[in-house]
């Protein structure tokens, strides 16, 4: 199956390898639809460091404008940051030209209301529909708007997070932090943001210029380089962030990763220790978080995979925290998104506050281990493979909140349709990492003859 000629449309946006799937006559076409829903007026845009980014940038303006829409050109910024300027501006919506953690060749389109928050799924359904009907209202040639920049989104996201913690203690400590951008959006903002809060910084990897010198995704295998400068420096902290500056993954002082879940947990745990309230985080997301919020007489809700679900929860039951375990911190009081740096944000000052090592933070927190697998598959086949699976694990208690999770007392297994990629994603969490790989194991013996 070639992926690489599939246009992967979803609530996640509209993605695929730029200039295969993903041509400057899709975009544009869906820049038109966008700027039709939102009526004639200002739309914020931004991107990530794809070397696509041009293109695919120059392309939605040119749909905007077509419409009678100001595109507002902020240039390159974290997707948070663009959520946040949305709000800011007071804008009809936002357009971030960045395919996240997929590698440099693909791009997206990701479409924000004018809450800032990502598009709910009866919203893109109606964007999408105007996609296909492909009727927009173009206006004159003297009706067309001049194209606004705006380089003030940066500071502005910066200071409304430093007043959401306690600068002056984090401050205090005097934190050595090394930051890994991926050569991505957060490459100036970030080690900005850090030294903001009193931090020496060592930067890694925030050439704007050079994307991606690892893999986006901030996972364990692809931090060696930042564990070793952690260990090199002897900084307190090592934060890994993806291409949009969405995610954080952790290092400690003794050079291990923590792993993306534990970046929710720890954030979890420090705000609930202030505000009690519900957490919201969607299925695929770790039992720690089901542990910490009992700990603290929380209810925890989960939803389907997807930032638009999580926030929609959060606001809907007034919860004070939530996320996806993929490094993805949300606190709607903040900023109704994932937001990396809220995430370090918190981080600091749980660190400031506990005066410990992030290893010790760490150690207070549950432990499961956790194996992802991934398989390719035709969208036609999803369906009935879930189909399949059901009968296949009946009798045991099924969550089928986002295709198929089996759950014992102790563990569980989860398999779904990714919302980003042609792929059906396999993740199964267990006390011990062996009894996650047995569960893998077990089903991708039956998956992969059924994928030839």
């Amino acid at each position: 199956m070639r992926t690489r000629s599939l246009l992967k449309i979803s609530i996640s946006g509209v993605r695929g390898v730029a200039g295969e799937a993903l041509t400057p006559q899709v975009v544009t076409s869906f820049a038109a639809a966008f700027g039709t829903y939102c009526g004639a007026a200002p739309v914020v845009v931004g991107s990530d460091t794809r070397p696509s980014r041009e293109m695919v940038s120059e392309a939605a303006i040119a749909g905007l404008l077509s419409v009678g829409c100001i595109p507002v050109h902020l240039g390159i910024v974290p997707v948070p940051t663009l959520q946040h300027h949305v709000r800011e501006l007071r804008a009809a919506g936002g357009i971030c030209i960045t395919a996240s953690h997929n590698p440099a060749e693909w791009n997206a389109l990701k479409f924000f209301g004018p809450d800032g928050i990502v598009l709910r799924p009866n919203q893109f359904a109606e964007l999408l529909d105007m996609y296909h009907q492909g009727v927009f209202p173009r206006v004159a040639a003297q009706e067309i708007a001049d194209v606004r920049t705006d380089r003030s989104a940066a500071m502005r996201h910066q200071e409304t997070v430093l007043r959401a913690v306690d600068s002056a203690a984090i401050r205090s400590r005097g934190f050595r932090a090394v930051v890994d951008a991926c050569n991505g959006a957060a490459s100036k903002s970030a080690p900005e943001f850090l030294r903001a809060l009193g931090c020496r910084v060592e930067e890694l990897s925030t050439d704007e210029g050079d994307p991606f010198p690892r893999e986006p995704e901030p996972t364990p295998h692809n931090l060696g380089a930042l564990c070793r400068r952690v260990l090199e420096t002897g900084a307190d902290v090592g934060f890994a962030l993806d291409a949009d500056a969405d995610r954080l993954a952790m290092v400690s002082e003794e050079g291990n990763p923590l792993g993306e879940e534990c970046t929710l947990a720890l954030a979890v745990d420090h705000v609930l220790t202030r505000r009690p309230g519900p957490v919201v985080v969607n299925v695929s997301t770790s039992r720690m978080i089901d542990d910490i919020a009992a700990r603290h007489g929380c209810p925890v809700h989960r939803t389907k995979v997807g930032e638009t679900n999580v926030v929609a929860r959060l606001i809907e039951c007034g919860g004070p925290i939530g996320g996806e375990g993929t490094g993805g911190v949300i606190v709607p009081a903040i900023n109704p998104c994932r937001d990396a740096f809220v995430a370090m944000a918190f981080a600091l000052e749980a660190l400031a506050r506990a005066g410990g090592t992030l290893s010790r933070l760490r150690a207070g927190l549950p432990s499961y281990f956790m194996v992802k697998e991934r398989v390719q598959c035709r969208p036609r086949d999803v369906a009935p493979l879930l189909r399949h699976l059901k009968g296949i694990y009946r009798g045991r208690p099924l969550d089928l909140t986002d295709g198929v999770k089996v759950v014992w007392p102790d563990r569980w297994l989860h398999v779904r349709a990714s919302n980003t990629e042609p792929i059906i994603r396999v993740t199964a969490e267990a006390p011990a990492v062996e009894g996650a790989r047995v569960l893998v194991r077990s089903l991708m013996e039956y998956l992969r003859p059924g994928m030839r």
